[in-house]
């Protein structure tokens, strides 16, 4: 019976991969809308769920695309207004002045300047701000895709000021001794796997030889960025990112500059002219704006976060006996939908789409000089893109929601206990792909770490493993799950301009991904032997 249970469980799933990777491959907005009626179809039918708690979590889905969907337009706008007004080409002149070398670019915006990204705010900024920058450089945009979405995995554990550490492990009442041991180890495991993982993301965008000529920069580039990210996530799990990724990126522009590590191929430009300060300064700026706001807005210590998020009631009016209110600082929220224990929330000023994207748009449009032509093209170009990821955003994350209705009786945890009596001792072999397959799910790496967190720390309690050593590697697996999840793929896609190319995107940073798994298993190992 479990196991007729099990198999329905994972045949929206297995039905969805192959709707999207077959040769004729379904776009996301028709396979994911799909893959939700089925879900919701089992649910209703076999498992017999209440049709009033199923549609509170279809409701709660389709709100829940207001985040993602405003991140990404934020996003496509800012991209769209330093594209058009010439900003992204004065940086690229820029860029081309400290090298032309193509690794020396790569590493640079696509490794540590995105890690960076990825320490302050997360919610798929870095491959947002990262990938167009590279196209705008002349890579070619599908590969810049496939290559932004594997470099985004190792900086993820510690994304968002580490949300998905303090609060994506929040509800296991862990220890602080605990959880600086979960984060030290995380970290531990994205290390060896950052010696490997970008080097396999260089892959798709240049050759071996090119690679080959310039390993010892490719080398010093990730160790400028992970060394002081592991060094940091030993005493604290806030930071590790954002701070060794803007080390790692002073370091990786001095070791450019210095021509340390690198090696001309026969194709290579020579180094571009030197752009005037005040040009690059300008252009930059509001990539710089955008990185301070975040930082400023998300360190609880600062105060401004507090204000942001601010839940004290404002506004309120019920709805049935459900409740919709407005706090003092614009969190919308709509609790029990449809009578039922389901919520929503939207938190207006802290997802990052008004505070910062649409703040330092308003801000770049004077800055940059742009004509109303300029502008309206910057928007009427953002609108036309958002169209599609929004119905496939609402598939995914109906889908989401409805997979984990149930309980320990859900589709999700059926799969995962499924996995987890297959393996017994070996648990750790196979603990990270849980977590991955928490983030292919969810899109986020908090999500995961929040809907697997439980059952890992079960699992590790039932066959004796450590339980640390078992949300390490859940919070290592959540992470390089980012690779293949769906909704950063379709988010990428959607600010690069590409279009049905989802399931080709994840036959390829499928690759990575298992590569990264093997690595944290054997890490994993180690540990294990170590009685950490």
């Amino acid at each position: 019976m479990e196991l007729e249970r099990t198999l329905i469980s994972a045949f929206p799933i297995v039905l969805l991969i192959w709707m999207m990777t077959k040769k004729r491959a379904l776009p996301s907005h028709i396979a994911l809308p799909i893959t939700a009626l089925l879900v919701g179809l089992i649910q209703l039918f076999y498992f017999q769920s209440a049709g009033r708690v199923m549609g509170a979590n279809v409701i709660s889905g389709v709100l829940s695309v207001l985040t993602p969907i405003s991140i990404i337009a934020g996003a496509i706008l800012l991209n769209r207004v330093l594209a058009i007004s010439g900003a992204e080409k004065v940086i690229g002149r820029w860029l081309d002045s400290i090298s032309t070398n193509a690794v020396a670019q790569l590493m640079i915006i696509g490794w540590a300047f995105a890690f960076m990204l990825e320490g302050a705010s997360g919610f798929g900024t870095p491959a947002a701000i990262a990938a167009p920058m590279l196209v705008g450089l002349g890579f070619a945009p599908l590969n810049v895709a496939i290559f932004a979405l594997i470099m985004n995995s190792v900086p993820v554990s510690f994304g968002a000021v580490g949300t998905p550490i303090w609060f994506g492990l929040e509800a296991l009442n862990l220890s602080p001794e605990q959880l600086l041991s979960v984060s030290s180890q995380t970290a531990l495991i994205n290390l060896f796997a950052a010696l490997v993982v970008p080097i396999l993301a260089l892959k798709f965008v240049v050759n071996w030889h090119l690679i080959r000529r310039n390993i010892v920069f490719i080398l010093l580039s990730i160790l400028s960025c992970t060394l002081p990210y592991y060094v940091l996530a030993n005493w604290n799990y806030e930071f590790p990112s954002l701070i060794g990724g803007a080390i790692g990126l002073m370091l990786s522009i001095v070791f450019a500059k210095a021509d340390i590590g690198l090696n001309a191929a026969e194709h290579d430009l020579p180094k571009g002219v030197r752009v005037p300060f005040r040009e690059v300064f300008t252009a930059v700026l509001p990539l710089v704006l955008l990185i301070v706001i975040l930082i400023v807005t998300r360190i609880s210590q600062l105060g401004i976060k507090g204000l942001l998020t601010n839940p004290q009631a404002w506004l309120g009016m019920d709805v049935g006996a459900s409740h919709l209110g407005v706090s003092q600082s614009l969190v919308i929220s709509f609790e029990n939908i449809l009578s039922t224990s389901v919520s929503w929330s939207y938190k207006t000023l802290y997802v990052p789409a008004l505070i910062p994207f649409m703040l330092v748009v308003l801000v770049s449009i004077p800055l940059l000089k742009m004509t109303g032509r300029q502008v309206k093209e910057a928007f009427s170009e953002t609108g036309r893109r958002v169209r599609l990821p929004f119905v496939s955003l609402a598939g995914a994350l109906v889908m989401v929601n409805l997979m984990m209705l149930g309980g320990e009786n859900s589709p999700i945890f059926l799969i995962a206990n499924a996995f987890a009596k297959a393996t017994g001792s070996s648990w750790s072999l196979f603990a990270a792909l849980l977590g991955a397959l928490g983030s292919f799910f969810s899109g986020s790496a908090t999500v995961s770490n929040l809907t697997f967190g439980g059952i890992q720390q079960s699992i590790a309690e039932q066959v004796g493993l450590s339980t640390t050593l078992i949300l390490a590697l859940q919070s290592a697996g959540a992470a390089m799950g980012n690779m293949v999840c769906i909704n950063n793929i379709i988010a990428v896609s959607t600010i690069l301009g590409i279009s049905n190319k989802e399931g080709f995107i994840i036959k390829k940073t499928i690759i990575p991904m298992m590569a990264y798994a093997v690595i944290a298993a054997l890490v994993g190992i180690v540990l294990a032997s170590d009685g950490v």
